[in-house]
């Protein structure tokens, strides 16, 4: 069989296959990051979210943390804020949303207040100048002080209590007194009882090097001054300030002054660099249906008590978007939402020199699009990873390890075991049956009598091809091995008289639609129109049936197995994820090749959906439960009363597709077919057959090493034990057999493995 040679050490490297902003454009269909509804609706940024998880597992301090982020002084806006995230609660599309407003209350009453010292901090060189009294003013100082600018608060009240007072007159006694107790521990400096004119203004411009006031000191002393609500700035005057009424708009407004204090503190463009302000519209997804609590948990009092806080705080279902992630084996496996997992690809295709660190995670995605049915913005994570192994291949920085033996499989396929012929006395036949390479490697009994039920029933002929669709090439990005395949089969399709192909394999069928086109229907449409043929049964037991991801948007199919298993009697229980949500069964995309452990996850995550026997119309599917310790049937062994039995391995599916091949040719078209026999005995241990088709080694590896050992007498000896062991150089890895021999004429395998290695001689 011919080789596939290896990536060159050096290479021109050709321009990259997608551009930056497609991939920005297919990032941003992911809403994992999006806000909550509830935070996007607060103008302050409060992560709520953040805030009530905390609350919920009652530890206040951390809530009160998370809360004090967004409000210097949180018992005063707790007290006077509007609420607006309140509105925005998912819970209020199905019940009471959640009394955040009344919980933010009980944080700030029962937790514990941060304390950051001066000597945790390094304070910023810059001065700034708060003059006024008022809610504006009071959060400002409070903002500007996380921030750790020097700033001095010059008012008019006669000392601290005074005001705050002007500002939080509103608090009761006991919340009064602890936001002054937590004004008393910033690190502020104030001035009182202070006349402020025009004369106070010009002084502080001298000692003070960013300057702000209140809306009423603003207006007092600049009344024909326009001023820019969008900054807080009177820039004719250079006066930072604030306007608007109530607690939200201060406190709002002051976060926007003490970012353009920043920025002029820094003598830039207050302008620029602002990022999001304000409440924005969030595009999260919520599955609502995670909901238990539905109604507000009611206050014994006036106020929550820290039990009641925690108990309403747990009622928040987190709105998240996790839809992918809990149907994909894969992305749970990578633990990354998709919209990063393709920056990340994306990235690693950008890599000339270095390690692509993001090859295997690339590799094991099965490529079967279920993330895209069940994202709620269609986010196609398959075309990403698709997209990028064919930019890897096309500027050769692709390992072909992953995939080289399904490659050599599928030219195994298209090679050794490919057949084409036209039905026995027929010259021109009105079909072809092509059941795909897997059927006839995992189940050869099922396709031979699947083919002559057809021969039998259908006019006008139908000729058989044994062979692979492409897919395989497909999936490992291989494009210019794709185009050699699509040309080869529509050279033997020409030679048959391009007739109406009935696939045997949904993947078959959409990949030979997609490659060389032409009339395709699957051989469940034949059979829903041509009925069952004699002896068809089903299960005697309830089964789950498996769609296939290559069936993924093809409702006509997937209806169409449904029928069949009805017209069986079979009984099907109805599983989580079905049609075209279902999983893939992890041979897909070729991740079984690729990334072993991933793969099996994959088919553990499709086999959670029930525990009845497994039903499927794809025979890799049919293997990939067998193989998991699954019953496991293909709908066309109920049709044919067959029975595939254990999954083969590796070496077995490529025998079983030369027996077919050979005993077809033989009984229905008088063929007789060269066998290759072994002039010596050869055993296999359990463990071996084992190891072997872990690590994918074959039959015909061995018996290349043991004919190359019989040539040369080439082996070393493990005294420990007491096995002989050969290698020989095949293709691009070096095969190695560990074996114990009796006499000259007998063998017996213990254990084979491999490496991409090449091991010289030195003579001398």
């Amino acid at each position: 069989m011919s080789q596939i040679q290896e990536r060159g050490s050096t290479h021109v490297y050709k321009v990259n296959r997608i551009s930056k902003e497609e991939m920005d454009g297919m990032v941003a269909r992911c809403v994992y990051e999006e806000p909550a509804f509830c935070n996007a609706a607060c103008p302050l940024k409060l992560d709520t979210r953040a805030m009530l998880k905390a609350a919920a597992a009652g530890d206040f301090k951390k809530a009160l943390q998370i809360y004090e982020k967004a409000a210097p002084f949180p018992l005063i806006l707790s007290a006077g804020c509007e609420a607006p995230c309140e509105n925005k609660c998912r819970l209020c599309e199905r019940g009471d949303g959640i009394a955040i407003r009344a919980v933010e209350a009980a944080v700030s009453r029962y937790g514990q207040a941060s304390r950051l010292g001066g000597v945790f901090r390094t304070k910023k060189k810059k001065t700034v100048a708060v003059l006024g009294s008022g809610l504006f003013p009071l959060f400002l100082a409070g903002e500007l002080e996380k921030k750790a600018y020097p700033t001095t608060v010059y008012c008019e009240q006669e000392d601290l209590e005074r005001f705050l007072r002007s500002a939080a007159g509103f608090l009761d006694g006991e919340a009064f007194q602890l936001e002054l107790k937590r004004l008393k521990g910033k690190d502020l400096a104030f001035v009182f009882d202070c006349e402020i004119d025009e004369a106070f203004l010009s002084a502080r411009r001298d000692d003070s090097d960013v300057l702000c006031a209140s809306e009423e000191v603003a207006r007092r002393l600049f009344p024909e001054t326009a001023f820019d609500p969008a900054l807080m700035i009177c820039e004719a005057e250079r006066l930072v300030t604030g306007f608007g009424e109530g607690v939200m708009n201060a406190a709002f407004g002051a976060k926007k002054a003490a970012l353009t204090v920043d920025r002029l503190a820094q003598n830039l463009d207050p302008r620029n660099m602002r990022g999001s302000e304000g409440a924005i519209e969030s595009r999260l997804y919520t599955d609502l249906t995670e909901a238990d609590e539905l109604r507000r948990i009611a206050p014994a009092g006036e106020a929550y008590t820290a039990e009641e806080a925690a108990r309403e705080a747990k009622r928040c279902i987190q709105c998240h978007c996790e839809e992918c992630m809990k149907s994909c084996a894969y992305l749970k496996h990578y633990k990354k939402y998709p919209g990063l997992l393709s920056k990340e690809i994306y990235n690693n295709t950008q890599i000339i020199m270095g390690d692509h660190q993001l090859n295997k995670p690339m590799n094991a995605c099965t490529l079967c699009g279920q993330c895209t049915v069940v994202c709620p913005n269609g986010f196609d994570m398959a075309h990403v990873c698709a997209v990028a192994r064919r930019n890897m291949v096309s500027t050769d920085k692709m390992p072909l390890a992953p995939h080289e033996f399904a490659l050599m499989d599928m030219l195994f396929s298209n090679g050794e075991a490919f057949m084409s012929r036209l039905q026995p006395g027929y010259e021109k036949c009105r079909y072809v049956f092509f059941p795909g390479c897997q059927a006839s490697a995992i189940a050869p009994e099922t396709v031979k009598a699947a083919y002559l039920d057809l021969c039998e029933r259908l006019e006008g002929g139908v000729a058989l091809m044994l062979g692979c669709c492409g897919a395989i090439c497909d999936w490992a990005g291989r494009y210019e091995m794709q185009e050699s395949t699509r040309e080869f089969l529509l050279t033997e399709l020409s030679k048959l008289g391009d007739p109406v192909i009935i696939a045997g394999c949904p993947s078959c069928r959409k990949e030979l639609a997609e490659s060389v086109g032409g009339e395709i229907v699957g051989i469940w449409d034949v059979l829903e129109e041509i009925g069952l043929p004699e002896g068809a049964h089903g299960l005697d037991r309830p089964a789950a049936l498996h769609d296939s991801c290559g069936a993924r948007g093809d409702a006509h199919t997937q209806q169409a197995i449904r029928s069949l298993a009805a017209k069986l009697g079979v009984t099907l229980v109805e599983t989580e994820y079905s049609g075209d949500r279902s999983p893939c069964c992890g041979y897909g995309g070729l991740t079984a090749y690729a990334n072993p452990e991933v793969a099996s996850e994959i088919t553990a995550r499709a086999l959670e959906r029930s525990d009845a026997p497994y039903i499927s119309y794809c025979m890799a599917c049919r293997d990939r439960f067998a193989r998991q310790g699954r019953e496991s049937r293909h709908i066309l062994e109920l049709v044919y009363g067959t029975d595939a039995g254990a999954p083969p391995d590796i070496s077995e599916k490529r025998y079983n597709r030369l027996s077919l091949k050979k005993e077809l040719l033989w009984e229905l078209w008088q063929e007789e077919t060269a066998d290759m026999k072994l002039d010596y005995e050869l055993n296999y241990t359990e463990e071996a057959r084992r190891l072997m088709d872990g690590r994918m080694i074959l039959t015909d590896d061995v018996i290349a090493v043991l004919n190359d050992y019989r040539e040369t007498g080439e082996a070393i000896l493990d005294s420990d034990s007491g096995l002989m062991i050969a290698r020989k150089r095949l293709g691009n890895a070096t095969f190695w057999v560990k074996f114990t021999e009796s006499g000259e004429d007998a063998y017996t395998v213990h254990g084979a493995y491999s490496h991409r290695m090449n091991v010289v001689r030195r003579e001398g």
